[in-house]
């Protein structure tokens, strides 16, 4: 009989199968609260979500305001804080700005807090662990680091990792660096809980101990992407390789092109008649091509995921 490869709750801190939800705009372009809510409560209930990142780069930090990041987080931690761990995206260029947002999510209820690297300075690695631990030190809040350079300019190194994961309260990683050494590296060297924040990578690094994932077309596919886990942590990995091949259609589609997520997604999720609303420019909504692409990709998706797998997702994608 094959052991379940099932890690204990300690390993996944910020929850296993995380969305990064999108914010909902209305239709002029204003926070939407309410449909936020209703879209965190249909990922939880519906979409077999564990835990939401608020406020990433899925959530349009850089055009929502302190304020919009504060009402979103209270909305979110009312409709389903009780039934999965919240995560606040708080990061900036700015050290100050930055505890700034982790003390206010931490008053607004966050269960967590996502720190990227600082961004567009291009800071030495000894400022990044600089900037990390003082936003760490600012509340009591368990820490999820956010290792994006393509975004950033600046990759945290593993002696960097290495070093943070010393800190009582830095606690994870979200990997977006396409790194597998330097993850394998930390994940070896470090009790860090490593989550793939590229969704082609949510099965590699599972395989190398990895806690979960914080998933994007999750959004879209929420019951399609937990597949892909809750079968290798069920010793099923042949049934995982399928899963996680199921969902390449639609990653491709929603993050393998020049458009970034949140207008992919938002694509989808209008589509699909949930809160979404439009994007904040400089970014532009999605024509009607792209959609129809998007679209199809994640009817080819669901179409190649096992019969039981998608429950609480749209069956077929309306045409």
């Amino acid at each position: 009989m094959t052991t379940p490869l099932t890690p204990p709750a300690a390993a996944s801190p910020f929850g296993r199968v995380v969305t990064a939800m999108i914010t909902p705009f209305t239709a002029e372009g204003a926070l939407d609260a309410d449909g936020a809510q209703r879209l965190a409560a249909h990922l939880v209930d519906d979409g077999g979500c564990d835990a939401l990142v608020l406020s990433g780069t899925t959530g349009e930090s850089p055009t929502t305001s302190d304020t919009e990041k504060e009402t979103l987080l209270r909305a979110v931690v009312e409709a389903v804080g009780d039934r999965a761990r919240i995560t606040a995206g708080i990061g900036t260029s700015d050290t100050r700005h930055s505890v700034t947002l982790a003390r206010s999510a931490e008053r607004a209820g966050a269960h967590g807090l996502l720190v990227v690297t600082p961004y567009y300075s291009r800071p030495t690695q000894e400022a990044v662990t600089h900037h990390l631990r003082t936003v760490a030190d600012a509340t009591a809040l368990p820490v999820m680091l956010y290792d994006i350079p393509g975004r950033t300019g600046t990759a945290l190194a593993a002696e960097t990792l290495l070093r943070l994961a010393a800190h009582p309260r830095i606690a994870a990683v979200k990997d977006c660096a396409y790194d597998p050494l330097k993850s394998a590296k930390v994940l070896a060297a470090t009790g860090l809980a490593y989550y793939a924040g590229c969704d082609e990578q949510i099965l590699p690094l599972r395989a190398l101990g990895g806690a979960g994932c914080v998933s994007t077309a999750g959004n879209a596919a929420p019951r399609a992407v937990r597949a892909v886990l809750d079968a290798f942590d069920a010793g099923d990995t042949a049934g995982a390789t399928r899963r996680q091949l199921a969902l390449i259609a639609l990653i491709e589609a929603v993050t393998g092109g020049e458009n970034p997520g949140a207008v992919t997604v938002k694509a989808l999720l209008n589509h699909l008649g949930l809160p979404a609303g439009p994007v904040r420019g400089p970014l532009l909504a999605a024509d009607a091509e792209l959609t129809r692409r998007l679209a199809d990709a994640l009817q080819t998706t669901l179409d190649r995921t096992a019969d039981g797998d998608t429950a609480g997702v749209p069956a077929a994608v309306p045409g």
